[in-house]
């Protein structure tokens, strides 16, 4: 989709469609809406009446100009009151009418600058976003393909003197949306496609770009380093485990050096303590950990920030075989720490715990973000719209809540309670990778906590966020690309 600025009054505007927003609870239409329909007759005046349009978040309504002005058809979306609006709204505002007007035949669209109360490069960023996030199809693998897609998205305003900021947002919000998309369709991909290898491919592609690095582990160089909670995850599977370490540079002296880990398990089947069918069905999601960081590394050249940033991924299969791992089996992290299994499918803490010992010993950051989709609990406790977050640093979990309330992505922290590393206790090894049932996601927290030493450090638990089974306001059923703009904005500290 290309994404331009068309520099003229709204009725100059062309296209096969042409969007404009109205709040609820407005007395008249603001002016530009007015006049535009003035010169259809005022027919959107009618219809609004007829429709009771009330201004809703995302009520559409449509009017066809006739050539009475530029575009084919006159849109109206809903934004709420005007003293409520946000970002997301004006995203969510964005989706539905490019889908709307994607499902009409459209292919260019041209849509105002939706609202008034928000700076305009932050209303921009938002509509570019929503439109992408919003219109996203993944059909790979079907033969029969939907031929209705938009080519185009104008942004209009006529104003010269902010040209410049509103293009400059137009970019941030084109890389974020893309990113996110490139998360999805990795997820969305089977695993017979996505593999520990073939995720490895992908880091390879994107390390083309010449600010960024790559360094494969493969299953030896891991045994030299002592990794063996990792290695013994991917112990049952034929398919080899790559270690992935990708390395973004800015051009100028970096301000600070940061990692960002993620779960990269291509198929989890739970191991010998096998998951029943419905639990493994959508397992091939339990590398959305993966895929944020793979995009959020991708999309780093374009965004320029001023930091060194380290994308880890420790990718394997969580398989069951002769080879494969038992519950009660001791095994020996990068650390020296011993773990005793209690459970096979509590596999990607392991493979973290090994991905944080390297990340600690060998990068030395400033500062570590990890994404994984670890817990059944976090969703048990926040639902499947929102993320769970760890920390053992409140300054840098303020941050990334921050980062992920900016980009309309729910993130809610949960308390890290020392006592209950008493439950991790072990009665043969330093710890369990298992405690009780009741905190789950907590439990799974300070379990990692062992393996980060006195980095500052951030565990988002995207187990609920990465995948959705129905169709959202954003994204449509299957993987969402969720923690990819989170990164994104914390990396580059948007505002």
């Amino acid at each position: 989709m290309k994404v331009s600025l068309l520099g003229k009054p709204l009725g100059e505007a062309d296209g096969d469609v042409l969007l404009v927003g109205l709040h609820s609870g407005a007395k008249q239409l603001p002016e530009p809406v007015r006049r535009l329909d003035h010169a259809v007759g005022n027919q959107l005046t009618e219809i609004l009446k007829a429709e009771r349009f009330e201004g809703k978040p995302g009520q559409l309504s449509q009017v066809y100009t006739a050539g009475r002005i530029r575009a084919k058809r006159l849109m109206v979306v809903g934004l709420g009151p005007s003293d409520q609006l946000t970002p997301e709204t004006i995203r969510r505002a964005a989706a539905s009418g490019a889908r709307r007007a994607r499902d009409l035949g459209a292919r260019v669209v041209s849509m105002e600058i939706l609202g008034n109360t928000l700076p305009v490069a932050v209303r921009a960023r938002a509509i570019v976003g929503g439109v992408i996030l919003g219109t996203y199809v993944f059909d790979r693998y079907k033969k029969e393909k939907s031929d209705k897609a938009i080519e185009e998205l104008r942004l209009v305003d006529s104003d010269a003197a902010r040209a410049r900021e509103i293009r400059d947002a137009i970019h941030i919000g084109e890389v974020f949306g893309g990113a996110a998309c490139f998360a999805r369709d990795l997820v969305n991909a089977p695993a017979n496609d996505v593999t520990p290898s073939q995720l490895a491919e992908v880091a390879a592609q994107i390390a083309r770009d010449p600010r960024l690095t790559l360094r494969v582990l493969e299953r030896a160089d891991c045994e030299k380093l002592g990794m063996g909670a990792y290695l013994g995850v991917a112990a049952g599977s034929d398919q080899p485990p790559k270690f992935i370490h990708l390395t973004y540079a800015p051009r100028r002296r970096a301000r600070k050096k940061l990692a960002i880990i993620g779960k990269g398990v291509t198929f989890d089947s739970g191991g010998l303590d096998l998951k029943p069918a419905d639990g493994m069905l959508r397992m091939k999601n339990d590398m959305s950990g993966a895929a944020a960081v793979l995009a959020a590394m991708r999309a780093l050249p374009d965004l320029a920030p001023p930091v060194e940033v380290h994308g880890i991924i420790a990718a394997t299969e969580n398989m069951i075989s002769g080879r494969a791992q038992r519950p009660g089996d001791i095994v020996r992290a990068m650390n020296g720490t011993t773990i005793e299994i209690g459970n096979t499918d509590a596999e990607g803490r392991l493979t973290l715990a090994d991905a944080f010992c390297y990340v600690v010993s060998r990068v030395k950051p400033a500062e570590m973000v990890d994404l994984a989709t670890l817990t059944g609990a976090c969703v048990v406790a926040l639902g499947p719209l929102c993320a769970g977050l760890l920390s053992n640093n409140q300054p840098l979990a303020d941050r990334v809540k921050v980062a992920g309330d900016l980009v309309g992505e729910r993130v809610w922290q949960l308390p890290m309670i020392d006592e209950y590393r008493e439950g991790l206790k072990s009665e043969v090894a330093d710890i369990n990778n298992v405690g009780p049932r009741g905190g789950g996601a907590i439990n799974a927290g300070i379990f990692m906590k062992e393996f980060v030493g006195d980095v500052p450090w951030v565990h988002l638990d995207i187990a609920g966020p990465a995948f959705s089974e129905k169709d959202l306001p954003l994204s449509p059923k299957g993987g969402t690309g969720f923690g990819t703009r989170t990164l994104l904005a914390y990396l580059t500290d948007l505002k």
